[in-house]
């Protein structure tokens, strides 16, 4: 065989170069291809953070969380409505160049709410609030909400402020996604919020709304507990309302709001079927419902597991001083 030429010989470290840069290209190629591939079936199968206020002993999509309504009336009441991961989530898959800094973002955001620190979860976060993306709006909307709660101790104009700021976050998250249940969830819980400022008649007047996009979260996510509890406390809420707040409906309404304990336990009960323990609320409502209903013996059972609870939040305190109130009603001993 011929000797190779000067030239040729030449050109062999130029031709291996190019061979390891193609074959590098390659696997880098192949290897964002299988991401994208994987990224659209996450994408499909859908997820959320919760809510984890999402109310919670896991849980915004929503979870730690929620809803206690003042005497008569649906007030959303919560740490948090997003309790964990929740497969049933459809959140827009992000364009391309930015999948991969908006998966990292939700994934950091996830483990800081559940380090139960909302003033750090809210700080990473609203770095990132000019990002069209519904799974991280939602999940700032109550990062600001609980922002809201935790210095509403002190300060209640600093709650107030925060509601009206993740209610933005969250308007915006809706009209990016309308098929994810998390945004449902947060626009509903922060809706009724901010008609906790402007009046009986107006929080009143969104009751049906509220209703409605807990209505659409749940149909979503069937296994959304809390939108569930949302719901429950909804119909309790209604069962429940004083005289003069009927009045108030009536004059709003041609078919007032309306609703029986009997449906409230419904949901209550089908909460605690899907995710047990989920919500120590949960299980005051279950309690409270069930002493309206006049069944003590499941009352006391509900509210011994209530006063059982773990207290992790500010909405466990509140679950274990009403349950301990309930049961003294009852006549049972601590």
């Amino acid at each position: 065989m011929a000797a190779p030429s000067e030239k040729l010989m030449k050109l062999l470290p130029l031709v291996r170069d190019y061979a390891r840069s193609f074959n590098g290209m390659f696997v880098y190629s192949l290897r964002e291809k299988n991401l994208s591939q994987l990224r659209t079936r996450r994408s499909k199968i859908g997820k959320t953070a919760s809510e984890h206020h999402g109310p919670s002993k896991k849980s915004s999509s929503g979870n730690k969380l929620p809803l206690v309504f003042i005497p008569g009336l649906a007030v959303v009441k919560a740490a948090s409505f997003g309790f964990g991961i929740k497969p049933a989530t459809k959140e827009s898959p992000p364009s391309d160049p930015a999948a991969a800094q908006t998966q990292t973002i939700i994934a950091e955001a996830d483990r800081l709410y559940e380090d139960n620190d909302p003033i750090q979860l809210y700080n990473y976060l609203i770095q990132f609030k000019d990002i069209e993306n519904d799974g991280i709006l939602w999940r700032l909307a109550r990062a600001s909400c609980d922002k809201g709660k935790f210095l509403g101790k002190k300060d209640k104009k600093q709650r107030r402020v925060c509601v009206y700021e993740a209610f933005e976050y969250a308007k915006k998250a809706l009209a990016l996604n309308k098929e994810n249940f998390a945004c449902h969830k947060w626009y509903a819980i922060l809706l009724d919020y901010t008609g906790e400022y402007e009046g009986t008649k107006q929080r009143i007047s969104n009751a049906y709304t509220v209703k409605e996009h807990f209505l659409k979260a749940i149909e979503l996510n069937p296994r959304d507990s809390t939108s569930m509890y949302s719901v429950g406390y909804w119909c309790y809420a209604f069962a429940d309302l004083a005289w003069y707040q009927r009045n108030i409906a009536a004059a709003l309404f041609a078919s007032p709001p309306k609703s029986t304990y009997e449906e409230a336990l419904e949901y209550f009960q089908k909460a605690e079927e899907v995710d047990p323990g989920f919500y120590s609320m949960n299980l005051v409502m279950l309690g409270r419902t069930y002493m309206h209903l006049g069944k003590p013996e499941p009352a006391t059972h509900y509210l011994k597991q209530a006063m059982q609870y773990p207290v992790k939040t500010t909405d466990d305190e509140q679950a274990h001083r009403e349950a301990e109130e309930l049961l003294k009603k009852l006549g049972v001993k601590q």
